[in-house]
């Protein structure tokens, strides 16, 4: 055993003896697997085709559209929504019990919250204005800038959502659900405009959050809602696919006509609530597999830098793909996404991701908590009197 392996061991071994007895991992794994998807989904749909001195957005799904299964396994924002009710209604309640007045309990999750926003948009105002200073193509920038900063409407609604907290810690998830379902119809079935399917953005994730809500309240402990969850959602989701003419995948795919998540539709909803049914049947089992200090070393690293990841994969992947621009085209990286031998040349490009984001990390970690503050070790966090889980919005 190398001195690198016992190292990361006995890491592991001072994070899991530091974790509160209390604590319940499987909320920090269901997180940490939540980001991860994204990231990956983001990763594997999203190319950056070089045409020239441009470079324009595509994805595989528009010319493979049977991959849309893919979407499925890593469109997990539902589960970000869920982890995110629960634990804002938790952390609500825990602060009015000491007394915390509602302002200073909002001001500390959202300056959590938009605290790395801040580096985000700082580098890039000055990479925009040096790429039209420099003469580069407008569609170019306009595709960058959309990447880079397309994680932010999330950022918002979740903002929105935590706000409101206090409003709905007790409503029903049927209600955003009736909303969702009667947008949908006007737009799909009685001709209303578009426009209107925005109104989806905040009901259809708040169908989610208050699921969260429900689990806080103990309304979701047996598992027979997870199953409920589980099945129903999946019956209406195949359903509005096969025969009400909702797209299969559960991401925007360039030039499609409809999209399931922007605005969300009923089909994303119902999704949604499948995956919230699979993540509550799965609490169990993520509790005991938690219980391996490497296992739970390696998902608290996740937790303290979410923050990071989530902002910045889509600039290590425009970092990597705009690097290696002077060498391309190269397949999987610069080139049209057309077929299975674009898959196959994707997948090692994952590796340059992950590093083009480490340096990202390296360089942006201390924004992570809310803005330039002291870096924070995980075993310093899990010794916090009042875990991550209760003191801030990890997303």
């Amino acid at each position: 055993m190398t001195r690198l392996t016992v190292a990361l061991r006995d890491t592991a071994a001072r994070v899991d003896a530091a974790t509160p007895a209390h604590r319940d991992r499987a909320v920090d794994a269901l997180r940490a697997f939540a980001v991860l998807g994204v990231v990956l989904g983001h990763w594997l749909v999203t190319a950056l085709v070089a045409d020239g001195r441009s470079l324009r957005a595509a994805s595989p799904l528009q010319h493979m559209p049977w991959l849309a299964p893919v979407s499925w396994a890593f469109q997990t924002l539902a589960v970000f929504f869920l982890v995110g009710g629960h634990v804002a209604t938790r952390s609500y309640a825990s602060a009015r019990e000491r007394g915390t007045p509602y302002r200073r309990w909002l001001h500390a999750r959202l300056a959590r919250l938009f605290g790395p926003v801040v580096a985000v948009l700082t580098l890039w105002t000055v990479v925009t204005l040096a790429l039209l200073l420099s003469d580069a193509e407008y569609g170019t920038v306009r595709t960058l800038v959309k990447l880079a900063l397309s994680p932010m409407w999330f950022l918002l609604v979740f903002a929105v959502l935590t706000a409101a907290t206090p409003l709905v810690t007790r409503l029903h998830p049927l209600w955003p659900l009736a909303v969702v379902l009667h947008v949908d119809v006007l737009r799909f079935g009685l001709g209303a405009p578009d426009g209107l399917g925005w109104l989806n953005l905040a009901a259809g994730w708040l169908v989610p959050y208050t699921l969260g809500a429900a689990w806080t309240r103990g309304e979701l402990d047996g598992r027979r809602s997870g199953w409920v969850l589980l099945g129903g959602g999946t019956a209406a989701t195949a359903a509005l696919v096969a025969w009400a003419g909702y797209p299969a995948a559960m991401v925007g795919v360039p030039g499609a006509e409809v999209s399931n998540l922007n605005p969300p539709t009923l089909a994303a909803v119902t999704f949604g609530l499948a995956q919230c049914g699979l993540a509550l049947l799965l609490r169990d089992r993520l509790r005991h597999a938690m219980r391996g200090p490497v296992a739970w070393a390696a998902v608290a690293l996740v937790n303290l830098s979410a923050m990071t990841v989530f902002l910045w994969h889509q600039t290590a992947l425009m970092a990597t793909t705009a690097a290696l621009l002077p060498a391309g085209p190269l397949p999987g990286l610069h080139t049209v996404p057309e077929g299975l031998g674009w898959v196959a040349a994707r997948l090692p490009w994952l590796v340059a991701f992950v590093l083009a984001l480490a340096v990202c990390g390296a360089a942006f970690r201390t924004w992570e908590r809310g803005g330039g503050g002291r870096r924070l070790r995980p075993s310093k966090v899990v010794r916090a009197h009042h875990p991550v889980t209760e003191r801030a919005p990890h997303v």
